[in-house]
């Protein structure tokens, strides 16, 4: 699909959505269908924080609305998904981040420490989750938007809106 038909930037808000029938990138790609905004600062050390404020409308279910890229074994060292309205560690429904994310703006930070491999998950201030990353020392970047997921189903519009996002490096 031809960006602006899944994508607008108005007032400061990037809003991307896509359609559960929507097609994947490219047919070499098994990936759902996606809309997203990867920010162009590549790394593969230091300590590097995400910020950014997400609103997430009601019914958008079966969706990544925010990952970082780059691992030893998996293509994402972190993804975070939206199912019934609870932010979740992958499509790991044990594993909620925040529940109750719809219909709210609410701030995000993702610390990601390269050398300790690990993710720390902050909601609106508060600490929400700490992971292990995925490993390697290939390139990261992070990465905000709408792909969907094909595991637990999809509704049929997705989407998520973003605002003064922000990256931070303590290298």
């Amino acid at each position: 699909m031809p960006l602006p038909e899944r994508y607008e930037f108005v007032d400061g808000v990037r809003r991307m959505w896509v359609y559960a029938t929507d097609h994947p990138i490219t047919t070499a790609h098994p990936g759902g269908p996606r809309t997203e905004t990867k920010i162009e600062l590549i790394y593969s050390s230091g300590v590097w924080q995400f910020e950014g404020y997400g609103y997430i409308p009601y019914g958008t279910s079966g969706a990544s609305v925010m990952q970082i890229f780059g691992a030893a074994e998996h293509a994402t060292t972190l993804m975070l998904h939206v199912y019934d309205g609870n932010l979740t560690y992958y499509h790991d429904d044990t594993r909620v981040v925040d529940a109750g994310i719809y219909d709210r703006w609410f701030r995000l930070n993702v610390v990601h420490d390269v050398a300790a491999s690990n993710m720390t998950v902050f909601v609106d201030g508060q600490h929400r989750l700490t992971v292990p990353g995925h490993g390697g020392d290939s390139p990261h970047y992070f990465k905000f938007g709408v792909y969907g997921q094909t595991k637990n189903g999809m509704s049929y519009l997705m989407e998520s809106w973003w605002r003064d996002v922000k990256v931070f490096s303590k290298c």
